[in-house]
């Protein structure tokens, strides 16, 4: 696209002018055919990338470019409905470009398991799988990543699980049944351990159905009406669960606030988290991607008012609502009795099966500072999961499997996210270390 030809220039110009908004855009022939169909956070300056002699779209696409006569948009009211619209207009007008959905592979699908007692959804790419039967089914979708990170966020306001667990409602024995981590992060109701009936779970499961079908507006008007509704019939609890989805919905694409759990002066501490916490569990050597991290610090001054504290990080994102503080009660100036005692009392319920272990737990220090965790956790019922310590200066990794350390480069996205959960431990441990201070001088 070295030279731009003058009809370049002016689809350029067009899709400058296009509105700063979520939307789905349609590339046309000289015919009018729609030969390209694809979404946008921002349509301005998705489309005007097009036609851009330095974007690079591959050999594939740069062949669509000298066929473009014209392009249409559509607005849509968040990047949820552009992705579900983007998928439906592939799937009715066939675009000879978008041949990732036709060219014979199979592609990523949302299914919702109806047939169950208690709906489950899922991310699959062969959605006509008996296990599947009678779900209901969206999809195809051209983007899994895309789709993964949605489903995250409409599981935050609907709460529906992701589980494959068979859950039954005549199940007594579901109220013993310890939940997973997404019950305390508050993305999942738990139906698992009978945290929530089977009448208001496929409430949630149904607005999720009317959210995925209609446009937001809509659905919001018909949610406000129900919400006061239940207000008049004194049902105060379903009005409650509505007003919060109903906000929730309402601040959908406003990611990572403070409504949601986030600590919002960490937020900035990782660009990609997906990417880190990908890379951390090969660095690790982990099967699973790493979606639950804790790290512990100790603070103290001169052995006076020493303190430990634990942060957790999900998903590669610092969750304030989950961060805990302890006094020492049993060491005054040895970080490797407080760590031991840190340890002790965090996980002690975890050994117990009264709560889950994050996937990793990250130990401020170096190979001592690991022994000494490992010590408490001798002491517990359940061994943990992988245990780390991050040693500072050098910013070694120790693991509980290996003897030598892990050295990676200073930009390796692995070692920012525990030197991002690191530094977080360290700044809050310190700031309860400063309240207690304070609190002894002053005489609170």
């Amino acid at each position: 696209m070295g030279n731009r030809s003058p009809k370049v220039k002016s689809l350029h110009k067009k899709a400058r002018s296009l509105p700063k908004v979520p939307g789905v855009y349609l590339m046309k022939d000289e015919k009018g055919r729609v030969i390209y169909v694809g979404k946008a956070v921002r349509l301005n300056e998705r489309v005007s990338s097009y036609f851009l002699a330095s974007t690079d779209l591959g050999l594939y696409k740069s062949k669509m470019i000298p066929l473009i006569d014209d392009f249409d948009v559509i607005e849509c009211e968040g990047e949820w409905e552009a992705l579900l619209a983007e998928n439906r207009l592939i799937k009715d007008l066939h675009p000879q470009f978008n041949v990732r959905l036709t060219d014979g592979k199979s592609y990523p699908y949302l299914v919702i398991t109806m047939r169950d007692d208690f709906p489950g959804v899922f991310i699959t790419r062969e959605p006509n799988a008996e296990e599947f039967r009678g779900a209901k089914v969206f999809g195809p979708f051209t983007n899994v990543y895309a789709l993964r990170e949605s489903v995250q966020l409409l599981q935050r306001i609907f709460k529906f699980r992701t589980c494959k667990l068979e859950i039954r409602e005549d199940d007594e024995q579901k109220k013993y049944f310890r939940p997973c981590l997404l019950y305390p992060i508050k993305q999942c109701a738990a139906p698992c351990a009978a945290k929530i009936d089977r009448d208001a779970y496929m409430d949630d499961i149904r607005r999720l159905i009317r959210f995925l079908e209609s446009k937001r507006s809509v659905m919001l008007r018909e949610m406000r009406q129900e919400m006061e509704v239940a207000s008049k019939e004194l049902a105060f609890e379903r009005a409650a669960i509505l007003r919060d989805q109903i906000k929730a919905i309402e601040k959908l694409d406003e990611r990572g606030k403070m409504s949601q759990g986030w600590q919002p002066e960490s937020e900035s501490l990782m660009a990609d988290p997906k990417k880190a916490t990908t890379a951390l569990s090969k660095v690790l050597g982990l099967d699973e991607p790493v979606r639950c991290m804790e790290a512990i610090d100790i603070a103290h001054l001169q052995g006076n008012e020493t303190v430990g504290s634990k942060v957790c990080f999900v998903d590669g994102r610092p969750l304030k609502n989950l961060y805990r503080r302890y006094k020492i009660k049993t060491a005054e100036n040895d970080d490797y009795m407080s760590i031991r005692e840190v340890v002790s009392r965090r996980y002690r319920e975890a050994g117990q099966g009264h709560e889950l272990y994050p996937d990793v737990i990250l130990i401020d220090g170096g190979l001592g500072q690991l022994h000494a965790a490992m010590e408490a956790f001798e002491d517990l019922d359940v061994k943990p999961p992988m245990v780390i310590s991050l040693a500072k200066k050098e910013e070694l990794i120790y693991t509980q499997a290996k003897s030598e350390p892990i050295r990676l480069a200073r930009n390796n996205v692995a070692l920012k996210l525990c030197q991002a959960i690191r530094d977080e431990a360290h700044r809050f441990a310190q700031h309860y270390h400063h309240i207690l201070r304070r609190k002894k001088v002053i005489g609170e």
